[in-house]
């Protein structure tokens, strides 16, 4: 049976007291609050440094069984390196390893300058690299990427096309993976939009893939309640 994983990126946001988190809620309670009502998040922290042991164990401790923490690949990898150099790499799946041990461990997403335009070469070298038992997932944020070469590379070694949206680019549904990566990222979601992405989610568990969705909105509570919403109307659905 296919899952949705449905969250925001971050939680750490006293803006969204209090229609999200309770008025007096300590923010060191956040992410135990936050589990209740998502079973995801995607953690931009990583992308900026390494997450100690403690950190990750904090966040394994705060969270139930089933809560899943897609983690952002470090900006050395992506935006220094650009996938040229496979040790540091190595060190950043190391440092994220608890949260695979305990089965916390979402995809990890490698997320792409706009200004690095494609290059398939380099990226089928990185991909031959990748670990085998977690799920990746590639953001390309300039055109140049979003091509049949491209999109074949992914599928040969099961790593996902990001679906990513905003007002300035959105990429094609191109389902590259055994599972779906989407990142939601305009400023605001009518009623009308919403069902249809409940709509999509749905075709895509239908067809067998989880889905990961992380709804944007760091300002006010909006990503956090569409996303409550959205698994809502899935298990509703009985998807």
């Amino acid at each position: 049976m296919a899952t949705l994983f449905a969250g925001t990126s971050g939680f750490a946001y006293p803006a969204w007291k209090p229609d999200f988190y309770p008025a007096k809620l300590p923010q060191k309670d956040f992410l135990k609050h936050y589990a209740t009502r998502e079973n995801a998040v995607e953690i931009n922290y990583t992308f900026r440094q390494l997450p100690s042991a403690s950190t990750l164990e904090n966040w394994i401790k705060a969270t139930p069984e089933g809560f899943v923490f897609a983690c952002k690949a470090h900006q050395r990898i992506t935006h220094i390196l650009r996938l040229k150099e496979a040790e540091f790499t190595q060190i950043f799946f190391k440092a994220i390893d608890p949260l695979r041990v305990t089965k916390r461990l979402g995809p990890v997403l490698f997320q792409l300058p706009p200004n690095f335009k494609a290059d398939p070469a380099v990226l089928a070298g990185f991909l031959e690299k990748l670990p085998a038992d977690i799920r990746c997932a590639f953001e390309f944020r300039n055109a140049s990427w979003l091509v049949p070469e491209v999109y074949g590379l992914l599928e040969k070694h099961g790593v996902a096309l990001c679906l990513a949206e905003s007002e300035k680019f959105e990429v094609p549904e191109v389902l590259t993976a055994g599972f779906v990566y989407v990142r939601l990222r305009k400023p605001d979601y009518s009623p009308e939009d919403r069902a249809e992405i409940a709509q999509r989610a749905r075709r895509m568990l239908e067809s067998g893939r989880d889905v990961h969705a992380f709804f944007k909105h760091e300002e006010t509570p909006a990503g956090a309640l569409y996303a409550e919403e959205l698994l809502r109307q899935i298990h509703a659905s009985g998807s």
